[in-house]
């Protein structure tokens, strides 16, 4: 947390902000900033971005090179989101139990035949990645197989019928043949594919018009590019046809994808318990779970929740964060497979976009308190009710004369801030903060009790090497 002078009046302001919808013309350039200077960094080619707040699309546009042929990057052109596929076929799983027509906890054997133990695992267990199938592409690039087409029942009888690689709901293990299999219940229950049940069902009803991206190849589509270590950018050679199919089938435009972003927000569409039951994090056995619930991860960061899944497709990467709480979402699309653009470029636009929480709004407090108490040691003043008795012993006169006679030149810091997160210790609240001048820097080791208006046990300035 860095802050910048002048403080005092500054700081109070910002622990309580009104967060405006609408990205500012400041946050725009920003964003725009962000992605350009990633992909000028990495060799991506293009970015498509999409940015929910307040529960609306604000910001939606692409970046770069799409392909050779599509001379100026649009936003409405359709990319792989290849894994983020995985929690509509989950909804579609969702919504054929709301009918009645099956249950999360039926096992596979009841739909599907052949499956390894498919009268243990459960389509709960497909969805959670804790079936104990074995992932038929673990691989970070296209491997032989997949220069031919396939059929989701070629990769049931290649994968899904090989001894598990461990007991179902013991472990987690990602696996792209659990959605394969979860695919062709979802047929066969529905009694039509997979795609036309989700257009029937979410996409027509939402306004959405993604394709099977098997079919989102040559003009007016986005190529996919590849990188031989940090050699030049190519153009990707697409899989087959196939090899995606429930695990990641999908291709559609960052703001489609904003879309079902922003049902899952509001608790539209499906049922608001079946946003949760997806949400939720599925338990091992033993009790332990790593936040992947159906299709989903939940996870929290900084006092933010956010539902998040991410992408891969042959020559394409993808990330989608969702912040229900604040209704706010992040869309990135790229096409290229070889960088970490697309996670990076969509955490620093999170950073923009997102209201400081709670937490982070007590900590930007916390540091105004900090700077305050600093200003007045080099001042060679004190409040002692501030402070405990123990501070206040250690702050006899000559150590107050020393903190002015040494502080006192330095004038303002040009910066005042957080050097890392807040940890308890001793019953006391440690923060470690770092003052920034033109010449040195210092650090300050604080320890202070819990609460808002906690004193100060310690406050110790020195130098930072």
């Amino acid at each position: 947390m860095k802050i910048s002078l002048p403080l005092a009046t500054a700081l109070l302001a910002l622990a309580t902000p009104v967060y405006a919808q609408n990205l500012t013309p400041s946050e725009a350039a920003k964003v725009d900033a962000i992605v350009t200077q990633s992909l000028a960094r990495t060799g991506v080619p293009s970015a498509s971005i999409a940015i929910v707040r307040g529960g609306n699309t604000v910001f939606a546009k692409a970046y770069g090179k799409q392909s050779e042929t599509i001379p100026q990057a649009r936003a409405d052109l359709k990319y792989p989101i290849a894994s983020i596929s995985k929690q509509f076929t989950a909804a579609a799983m969702l919504l054929l139990e709301d009918e009645g027509k099956l249950s999360l906890d039926d096992h596979v054997s009841k739909y599907v035949p052949g499956v390894s133990d498919g009268d243990v695992i459960t389509i709960r267990q497909l969805l959670s990645h804790t079936s104990g199938l074995q992932d038929y592409w673990p691989q970070d690039y296209s491997f032989a197989a997949m220069r031919n087409p396939v059929t989701p029942q070629q990769i049931l009888d290649r994968w899904a019928k090989k001894p598990l690689d461990f007991t179902p709901g013991t472990k987690w293990q990602y696996s792209n043949t659990g959605y394969v299999v979860a695919g062709l219940i979802v047929e066969k229950v529905a009694g039509m594919p997979l795609l036309d049940f989700l257009k029937l069902h979410v996409f027509t009803p939402l306004g959405m018009d993604p394709v099977d991206q098997d079919k989102a190849n040559g003009p007016g589509y986005p190529q996919g590019y590849q990188r031989f270590a940090l050699g030049p950018v190519r153009p990707e050679r697409p899989a087959a046809p196939g090899w995606l199919f429930a695990a990641g089938e999908l291709a559609m435009s960052a703001s489609d994808l904003a879309k079902w972003d922003i049902a899952r927000m509001n608790r539209t569409l499906l049922p608001a318990e079946d946003w949760i039951t997806q949400e939720t994090p599925v338990k091992l056995a033993d009790g332990t779970t790593n936040g992947y619930g159906l299709g989903v991860s939940a996870h929290e960061q900084a006092g933010h929740a956010y539902i998040e899944h991410s992408g891969e497709a042959v020559g394409f990467l993808s990330e989608n964060t969702v912040f229900p709480d604040d209704k706010a979402a992040v869309v990135v699309l790229v096409n290229a497979d070889f960088s970490g653009a697309f996670t990076d470029i969509a955490g620093k636009i999170a950073d923009v976009i997102l209201p400081p929480s709670q937490a982070q709004r007590a900590e930007v407090a916390n540091t105004a308190k900090a700077l305050r108490l600093y200003e007045m040691l080099r001042m060679g003043t004190l409040d002692r009710n501030t402070m405990t008795d123990d501070s206040n012993y250690y702050f006899t006169p000559t150590a107050l004369a020393d903190y002015k006679a040494t502080l006192g030149p330095l004038g303002e810091p040009k910066s005042f801030e957080l050097a890392q997160p807040p940890k308890l210790r001793g019953g006391f609240v440690n923060r470690n903060y770092r003052a920034v001048f033109a010449d040195r820097t210092l650090n300050i080791a604080t320890y202070a009790e819990p609460g808002d208006t906690g004193r100060y046990e310690q406050f110790l300035v020195m130098p930072s090497q």
